[in-house]
């Protein structure tokens, strides 16, 4: 692990370059890390606070990935060898957010210099156009973070019980069909939402997706917990824009379409009903049993009928927000325009690969002699020094227009006709100038068993093998063929997407022979269209090793029988599940060990297939109650209290004390009343009826007296303190702190108490 000792000097160097904010919950972070060293933050609280930044824990498998790389951490013996999964030890994984996939080219150096120095110099892009780097030590995740908020980077909630990153379409704003761009929409989702208090109580994750038109795939919005498709109307003689909502869309094991919530929400509008669909998800989604906690499944149970209802009740009784609106006078603060204008097109210095690259990864814009480039990133990794390179062509070609895409690919937009050609010889140069985006060798894949602890077959190992297999013959194949796309994820909850493809998998096992063999479902006929408007049927399960084999099979079926015109879903349909079984029979038997070797093991390994390595996955975070967050809070802030002290910075020691104070009481009210005021008055009167007057909040050694010192510092906070005053405060602000743990504890075992607190 790099020693990282200059984090300090990382604090001091990015100080004025970073959001306030964003420097404060930073701050807040790295001490917590300390508080969890000390022991002094419980685990799930602590887990639930690192996935809420983005740091996960992944799967460590002895020192080496599934791909052949060895890890990052076995160049730092000391810490790969104390023992796998362990938070301090081992590495994990940091996500890092990228609304709607817009990025900068400092932003692109500034992750693969990240990649670079903390992880293995692989920049990852997942299917939510976010960035992931893995083998992450958590002791530097202070310092990434700074450098990441310096060019305007967080990963404030991109892993966790909380809104994730909000996608968006990465042609938005260039797109020949779209209604209007919606990057500004994305854009105000994500800066509305982000630490919103509203969103901090769900069960699960929530994903929010944003689309321009209704017939591409975009953003697929038909997949998520909340989207949103562009639909302007005419009212008046004058267009007013707006957008069809869905909501309770979602893959994983038990996949369900999104439904249409209403026709035409006003931009005016979509943020304060998307701010009562989470108050709504908060207050009556699923808490307890993980499986079924996302919002899809209150959508199912309540009905999209009594389910708007109680939205619309909601939005109702919300009290009306500046920022609701704020944001439509800024719409045009995303937009774009190019470096220079088109010119002719020129020709390529060779014409060798041209033609096919041009054909599949070059899209024309709405803006005349303009187009899209999409360069092609197999597995979705691009090195850290192709990432360089790569903002250095999006500086030469254009002014910095860079977006991922759901795909996994990035795309730089605003290439003038007459660069076309000049922009494929230098994506060469790097090895970025890969055809076939958006065909069936464009393969999909999440990170299976390579780092994932929820993996259960090598997606990752097999996605390489398919995509080098289909294109060594792709200039051969035929058009229909090639429009097919394939998705593969490591198990079955879907972080490939594979509900979809027109040819999906997910990771399975078998026991053969006392052998636990790798599998993989297929699941046939999804598609992308239309926002994802439908999902696949699961077929059977297929050994690994016999993987590529079904998909000759599958795409020469289809190429020899299908019907004039007939799309690949049609034709799924009419042969049925049993005749395509039957037609793949033979590819689902696995020999006898002493016959084969090879079906034991699984793509890119070199061991026999086990499940040993497969862990419990953090996918689903923690259930963390706002008390508990709360309460945690205040740790925090007594701890930056005596800091305080220590340094001779009374005042400071003390309005901290009381804010711990504040925050404990504060947190005990939220288990009864999660829209407590922020008003120190307000907190201080329901504590004392919820809490105090019914002797909740009571020590058996002390009484009431620990309440009596928050009551205290509430009166005298702004009287001036010395040394000694405010080294009174810190320590009564603890007692008060730990006296709320303890309340805490008593009412969880003790449910009449509760319902004294809950009736008061």
């Amino acid at each position: 692990m790099f020693d990282d000792a200059s984090a300090g000097v990382w604090k001091r160097r990015l100080a004025g370059k970073m959001r306030p904010d964003w420097a404060k919950e930073i701050d807040d972070f790295e001490t917590e890390v300390v508080l969890k060293k000390q022991g002094k933050i419980e685990d799930k609280v602590f887990a639930e606070t690192r996935l809420r930044r983005g740091v996960y824990g992944q799967r460590y498998d002895n020192g080496f990935r599934h791909d052949g790389r060895q890890q990052r951490a076995i160049a730092f013996p000391s810490k790969a060898t104390k023992g796998p999964n362990t938070m301090w030890d081992a590495p994990g994984m940091m996500r890092i957010k990228i609304p709607y996939g817009g990025m900068t080219p400092e932003q692109m150096e500034t992750i693969a210099d990240l990649a670079e120095e903390y992880s293995d110099a692989i920049c990852h892009v997942t299917t939510r156009q976010d960035f992931q780097l893995h083998y992450i030590f958590i002791d530097n995740t202070p310092s990434i973070f700074r450098r990441l908020a310096a060019v305007g980077i967080t990963t404030r909630e991109a892993c966790g019980n909380s809104v994730r990153n909000v996608t968006g379409c990465p042609y938005a704003g260039v797109c020949r069909t779209e209604s209007f761009d919606t990057t500004p929409y994305a854009r105000a989702m994500f800066e509305y939402m982000l630490g919103h208090p509203d969103v901090q109580d769900f069960g699960r994750k929530f994903k929010i997706a944003f689309s321009g038109c209704r017939d591409k795939a975009c953003a697929l919005v038909s997949m998520h917990d909340l989207g949103f498709i562009a639909a302007p109307r005419i009212e008046k003689g004058a267009v007013r824009r707006g957008f069809e909502m869905y909501v309770g869309g979602g893959l994983g094991p038990e996949p369900y379409q999104a439904k249409l919530f209403d026709p035409f929400v006003s931009e005016e509008e979509l943020l304060a009903v998307t701010q009562a669909v989470c108050r709504i998800f908060a207050r009556y989604g699923e808490k307890k049993k993980r499986g079924r906690a996302r919002i899809k499944f209150l959508v199912a149970d309540w009905g999209i009928d009594k389910f708007k209802m109680e939205v619309l009740m909601e939005r109702a009784k919300i009290p009306v927000d500046p920022r609701w609106t704020e944001y439509l006078a800024h719409l045009h603060d995303t937009d774009e325009e190019p470096l220079k204008s088109p010119g002719v097109p020129a020709s390529p210095v060779s014409k060798n690969g041209y033609d096919a690259w041009l054909a599949t990864n070059v899209q024309s814009q709405k803006q005349k002699g303009y187009s899209i480039v999409t360069v092609t990133l197999p597995l979705g990794d691009i090195t850290a020094n192709q990432m360089r390179s790569l903002a250095d062509l999006a500086r030469k070609y254009t002014k910095g227009t860079v977006r991922t895409t759901v795909e996994q690919n990035i795309v730089i937009r605003w290439i003038g006709d007459a660069d076309v050609s000049a922009l494929y010889e230098d994506l060469k140069k790097i090895d970025l100038a890969e055809p076939g985006a958006g065909t069936i060798v464009d393969v999909t894949a999440c990170p299976g068993t390579d780092t994932c602890k929820l993996g259960v077959s090598s997606s990752r190992g097999l996605s390489g093998v398919i995509h080098a297999r289909l294109a060594a013959k792709f200039m051969q194949m035929d058009q229909a063929i090639r429009d097919l796309r394939i998705k593969v994820s490591g198990c079955f909850n879907s972080c490939g997407q594979h509900h979809i493809a027109d040819i999906g998998f997910y990771g399975t096992n078998r026991t053969i022979s006392g052998y636990v063999v790798p599998h993989f479902q297929l699941v046939l006929g999804g598609t992308t269209r239309e926002n994802a408007m439908s999902y696949g049927l699961a077929i059977g399960n297929i050994p690994s090793k016999a993987v590529p084999d079904t998909i000759d099979r599958l795409t020469d079926m289809y190429a020899k029988g299908r019907q004039t015109g007939e799309t690949f879903q049609a034709f799924i349909s009419r042969l049925g599940k049993p005749e395509i079984k039957k037609a793949l029979a033979d590819l689902l038997e696995v020999p006898p060990y002493e016959k084969d070797k090879s079906y034991y093991v699984d793509w890119g390994e070199v061991r026999e297939y086990s499940t040993k390595d497969k862990g419990m996955g953090e996918c689903a975070g923690e259930i963390v109650s706002l008390t508990d967050f709360g309460l945690k809070a205040a740790d925090r802030e007594v701890f930056e209290a005596q800091e305080a002290l220590d340094g001779g910075d009374s005042r400071k020691a003390a309005d901290l004390a009381y804010l711990a104070m504040k925050h404990a009481a504060q947190a005990l009210i939220k288990k009864f009343n999660p829209d407590i005021s922020e008003d120190p008055d307000a907190i201080l009167k329901e504590f004392t009826e919820r809490f105090c007057d019914t002797q909740i909040f009571y020590d058996p050694y002390a009484g009431p007296k620990f309440a009596h010192y928050y009551f205290a510092a509430h009166d005298r906070r702004a009287d001036p303190v010395d040394q000694e005053k405010a080294g009174h405060r810190v320590r009564e602000a603890q007692l008060v702190i730990d006296a709320a743990y303890n309340c805490n504890i008593r009412m969880n075992m003790n449910p009449a108490s509760s319902n004294a607190v809950l009736n008061a």
